[in-house]
């Protein structure tokens, strides 16, 4: 390990997320449904989860993002202490980010995220921003304002910058900012028409010198060094409940990988494993898999895929 503080500083993707379990997606318009196992709030939001993840797999993690005086910013410090996570708050007025999440039977998921909780005036804490990077070998920065305008910042620390565009549609010129200025970038495929094409771009036209695009049991495609692979998806350990939280566990994991020196197709496949693991673990609990059983899988799945 390297002499930084941090092993990865995570910008944003703090909030709190409200699991509503519903018997079908898309859910029947009805004047009302009864919900089993029932209906809970906790802290967890993308940048959450990632952070989460990364210190499951034993990396010095910090996080950093605005957190409001309420009862869901509440939430999310306890989150950070309970597992040990540290956290600079950034005071914002709007209040701290909140969704809820609609959860079918099969695992998918619907986000409807709060609009009122967006920080309006994008304001970053310059200072504190250019202090953490620079202690930190790696920085991962969500997608959530008003972290666009601190990409900019992270050059001068020196340290590798990762990405997570989510469901991009592979026009929006928002989610395109981060993707041009990070050095890995991860992505559904789920919304692209032709996923190949938008990964050629980013690469060609950004910085990237990797960039993930995940489709779940299809598994992924990988663009690393000019060549484009296909990382096979792992058979989950268990069922799958949930697929909230996959693609932080999938990021996590493969950031893990390249800061213990693996080659992109190993990291994915960390990635992989992480994810499938994720897909077993109800949304409404925060539990990431730990080092020795994703080193042990991910050597079971290369081993698996090798013999045919």
């Amino acid at each position: 390990m390297s002499s930084s503080e941090h092993d990865v500083l995570v910008l944003g993707g703090a909030g709190v997320d409200t699991i509503v379990h519903v018997p079908q997606l898309p859910l029947p318009y009805a004047d009302s449904y009864h919900i089993d196992p029932g209906i809970e709030t906790r802290a967890g939001q993308t940048g959450d989860f990632v952070a989460l993840g990364l210190t499951a797999l034993g990396l010095r993690t910090h996080h950093v993002d605005t957190v409001g005086d309420d009862m869901p910013g509440e939430l999310v410090r306890a989150f950070h202490r309970e597992h040990g996570i540290g956290l600079t708050e950034i005071p914002v007025a709007a209040g701290t980010k909140r969704a809820v999440n609609l959860v079918g039977p099969d695992g998918r998921r619907l986000s409807l995220y709060d609009g009122t909780r967006a920080d309006a005036d994008g304001r970053v804490p310059e200072t504190t921003v250019r202090a953490l990077a620079a202690k930190s070998r790696h920085v991962h920065v969500s997608i959530t304002q008003p972290w666009a305008a601190a990409l900019p910042l992270l050059r001068e620390s020196g340290a590798t910058v990762s990405t997570d565009l989510h469901d991009w549609n592979g026009d929006d010129a928002y989610h395109e900012t981060f993707a041009l200025d990070a050095d890995i970038v991860f992505l559904s495929a789920a919304a692209l028409r032709d996923p190949e094409a938008a990964m050629q771009r980013i690469a060609e036209r950004g910085r990237a010198r990797a960039v993930v695009a995940t489709a779940g049991a299809q598994g992924a495609r990988l663009l690393a060094g000019g060549v484009l692979s296909h990382v096979p998806a792992v058979v989950p350990p268990g069922p799958v409940v949930d697929s909230n939280g996959a693609g932080d566990a999938y990021a996590a994991a493969y950031l893990f990988g390249m800061l213990t020196g693996e080659p992109p197709a190993v990291c994915a496949g960390f990635g992989a494993v992480a994810g499938a693991y994720a897909c077993t673990v109800p949304a409404t609990r925060a539990q990431c898999i730990g080092r020795d059983e994703l080193l042990r899988e991910a050597a079971r799945a290369r081993a698996s895929h090798a013999a045919g």
